[in-house]
């Protein structure tokens, strides 16, 4: 059964013009993008967005960074598409990250680390 995940592409992957390649490796994986667009998050829309981590300490500079620049949501498709993806992203921190995996290849750190991967 085809299943359905949120992506955004932080702003490092746009500031980086990593975009581009970011995408067409998702659609190499064998996943539909099904929806797409570039904006620029506010520091309230990426509060709203995160409010699952407002008591943790990253949760000002995290909210700060996805609202530096634009970013890029997307709609992916595909079977098992959560688990597909959070493979292909590879882990939040890069450094744990496997080889071949996006954030391996082009993260810079736990907080920009190109892309958010939906955990549902």
């Amino acid at each position: 059964m085809s299943q359905r995940t949120l992506t955004i592409l932080k702003p490092d992957c746009v500031r980086k013009r990593l975009v581009g390649d970011v995408l067409h490796r998702i659609e190499e994986a064998g996943f539909e993008i099904r929806a797409l667009r570039m904006l620029a998050l506010t520091k309230a829309e990426a509060e709203r967005f995160y409010a699952v981590h407002r008591e943790r300490p990253f949760f000002d500079d995290l909210t700060d960074f996805m609202s530096s620049g634009p970013c890029v949501p997307a709609v992916l498709e595909k079977e098992d598409a959560i688990i597909d993806f959070r493979g292909l992203i590879g882990a939040t921190d890069p450094s744990e990250a496997a080889d071949g995996t996006i954030r391996a290849d082009h993260a810079d750190s736990v907080q920009e680390n190109i892309v958010h991967g939906a955990d549902s």
